[in-house]
This record gives structure tokens, sequence and C-alpha cells, in this order.
């Protein structure tokens, strides 16, 4: 792993989302879809991911997740629901209700606040299933009150009909019956137009990969999308007090993810620094995805040196990272310093994973600096409001005019007279 000074490093990590040709097949894929509804869907999942379905069999029936229970085991549910739990409670705390202000000329504002009517949430399978995905996509849109959540998630990599059973059990569990066997491009498709088997969606969530991410980007503006979800991302910012082995364990937690993952440490200890390179090579040796985990290593992971931890919040801030661990010797007097990062880990026992998982907060998170701007998902997502006006007739006759003021200023005529032809009738 690459110890350098923090000035060395080049700080902006440009991702481009697909090459040309990536593009290209996702385009055709969409349309397609579009075109040609459940017999596009079947011909890809037979093309793409080997298994071939009947149209009957793109939802997967109850006795199918009633199965699934059979091939996990007890120590998962147990999880699961506790995960599921934890992070229902967290969310709840971000509801917000509609409100309306009466001022004293009679007028009342507010905002409405309304639930989606119906979602599409994407959860990844085939080579790598994620049930925790499952949770922190349905929760957030279940305490938002969706009525409708639609599950899509690839069939399983043996060529046979079939979803991870752990995927199955943990919608199961939290409530999700829709469930349809497809998934990459032509999933984001179907629930983006609608097929003769799949009602068409208002918003589409959730991770998936780099042709996931792409039709996302082609269907935006039919439906709404969550965010263009780059590889992974964990920045540790440490001092001299920090557990070499500790650090070491939570940046190969995401390059495991993906070779384009990046795993960074800034630190003031030169010290440290060379432990940790030390350990990431140690614990490489010995990780079941070394290969992946040691390609974004060796491409995006470092450690960066700075002075100060002043000048260490400065990189951390211009970084904006996916996760941020502070592994300092006092962390909570660095929070209020953090400006950009999407979930922040304070202390030694906060690791990345326990967010991923098991605490509440959602793991689905801004990635490639977009902390700068944008958010964790969260009840909002799956919430639209509406502005509600009433102007009494006394406020109109007070504000008429200098309403009439600024459309004339504008050069929009039609707009004055619409309040013109109101004041004049009230003289």
């Amino acid at each position: 792993m690459r110890v350098m000074r923090a000035e060395q490093f080049g700080i902006k990590r440009e991702v481009e989302y697909g090459n040309k040709q990536q593009n290209e097949a996702v385009v055709q894929i969409v349309a397609d879809v579009k075109a040609r509804g459940d017999a596009a869907l079947l011909d890809y999942t037979k093309q793409l991911d080997g298994t071939e379905l009947t149209p009957q069999q793109l939802r997967v029936d109850e006795k199918t997740i009633a199965a699934a229970y059979e091939q996990v085991d007890e120590q998962f549910l147990t999880a699961i629901r506790e995960a599921a739990q934890n992070i229902r409670l967290f969310h709840e705390k971000q509801k917000r209700n509609s409100w309306m202000d009466m001022e004293s000329n009679g007028t009342i504002l507010g905002q409405i606040m309304r639930p989606l009517k119906r979602v599409g949430l994407y959860v990844p399978g085939g080579k790598a299933a994620y049930p925790s995905s499952v949770l922190m996509n349905v929760i957030p849109a279940q305490v938002a009150e969706v009525p409708e959540i639609v599950m899509v998630t690839p069939p399983a990599t043996n060529g046979q009909p079939g979803v991870d059973p752990y995927i199955l059990v943990t919608a199961a569990e939290v409530g999700v019956t829709e469930i349809y066997q497809i998934g990459g491009a032509q999933a984001v498709a179907a629930l983006a137009y609608g097929t003769e088997s799949i009602k068409p969606v208002d918003k589409i969530c959730g991770p998936g990969n780099i042709y996931v991410a792409l039709a996302k980007k082609e269907v935006f503006g039919v439906v709404d999308i969550d965010s263009m979800a780059g590889p992974s991302e964990i920045v540790v910012l440490a001092d001299k007090t920090a557990n070499a082995v500790y650090v070491a364990a939570d940046l190969l937690s995401q390059a495991e993810h993906d070779e384009m993952a990046a795993a960074i440490m800034v630190t003031t200890s030169e010290q440290l620094a060379h432990q940790v390179a030390a350990e990431v090579e140690k614990q490489l040796a010995v990780l079941p995805r070394e290969a992946i985990a040691r390609r974004s290593i060796d491409q995006y992971g470092a450690v960066l040196l700075v002075d100060s931890l002043e000048d260490g919040i400065r990189v951390v801030n211009d970084l904006a990272p996916e996760h941020l661990e502070i592994m300092t010797n006092d962390p909570m007097s660095i929070l209020g310093k953090i400006e950009n990062a999407g979930a922040i880990f304070l202390g030694d026992y906060s690791s990345e994973p326990v967010g991923d998982y098991f605490a509440g907060p959602n793991h689905i998170i801004p990635t490639n600096g977009t902390a700068r701007f944008a958010s964790p998902v969260n009840v909002d997502d799956f919430m639209k409001k509406s502005s509600m006006i009433y102007y009494s007739k006394q406020a109109l006759m007070d504000n008429g005019h200098k309403i009439m003021t600024l459309a004339r200023h504008e050069g929009l005529e039609g707009h004055a007279r619409a309040i013109a032809v109101r004041l004049e009738n009230e003289q």
C-alpha cells in the first residue's frame, strides 16, 4: 500500500459511468424492453444471466418464498430481524409531516407531504447477494408509507430459476411480496416502463453494477432514481493512537467490494502509516476476496501523511468520502469540523460494517465525492411535497400591485392581467 504525502495524492477520482460499448448496450436493452415487454425480459435473462424462465416464473410465488425459510439458518433470521428493527427505529425519526400556517389576513400557506404510490427496489443478486440491501431499500419506503413496493433481483447463477433464499427471506421478513427474478438493465427498464407482468413505478432505488447504473441514468425523467452510485469508498482519519490492525481491516472491508473501490488513510503519524501499510499486506494474504481487494488497494489505496489533524480534516473534506472513520484520541472534537462525508464512524469500535448491517442508518450512501451535496437514502426519498396556497381577498388587494410589477418586469403581461382583473372587479 502506497505511503505518501497528502499533497502528492490526486484527491479527485474521476469515475466514468461506463464506456461507449456499455452505454450503447444499455440504450438498446432499455428500448427493447420498452417495445417488447416480457418477451425481451425473458430473452435477456436467458442471454445475460443464463437462466431460462417462463412468463409465469418472472414473479416469485409464495410457495418459493415459504420454501426459502427452509434454506436459511436461525442465526441469520435472528440477526436480520434485529437489524430491521434498528433500521426502522432510525428511519422513523426522519419522517416529516404536512404543515399549514394561517396569517392574520386570512392567507394560508403550507406544504403537503405524500408518499410515492409505487417504488421499485433493485437488490443485487446473482454472483453476490446482499440481503442487507433489502432492508436499506424497503424500510425507509415503508416508513414513508409507500403503498406499493416491488423488488427486482437477478436469478441465481446456477442456470436454474430461483433467487437467493436469504434475499427472499429478508424480503418476506419486512413484508415485501411482489418480487421478480430479473436483474441488470432489463429489470430497470421493466420498472420504468412496465411490461405485461410488471406495473411501472414512480421511482427506482438500489445499488447495482455498471449496467444497472447506466440504465437508471437512461430512464431518469420517466421515473425518479436515487443516485448514480459509483464504487465504494472509505477514508480513515487517524492519529498515533489508532490501532493499525483495526485500520487495515476496515480499509480492506471496502477494498473487497470492487476493483475500483477506494481505501485511504489520512494520518499525522508516519509510524502508524507504515504499520498500516504492512498490516494491509498481511491481512490481504488471507482474505478470501484477495484478488479483488488487491487490485483496489494497488489502484486506489493510499496512506496519506499530513502535518496536523487540521490538515487531515481539510483533505477529508476535499475527498468527501462515502464512509469516514475517525480513529483519533478525541473523535468527538473533530465531528463538527467534518463538512463532507456520507456516513461518519467515530472511535475504534464503530467499524464501517456496523453501519453496513446493523446500527440503523442507511448504507446506501453518496459516492465519488457527491457527499458534497448528496445524502444517504432516507425517508424523504420516498415522499413528494406539494406547496399549498390559499390567498385571501384582503391579501390579494394588499399585494396585487406588487405581483403585477414583478410580472411586467419579466414581460409577462398575461400574468399581470390575471391579477388586474381581480383587483378591478373588487374596486
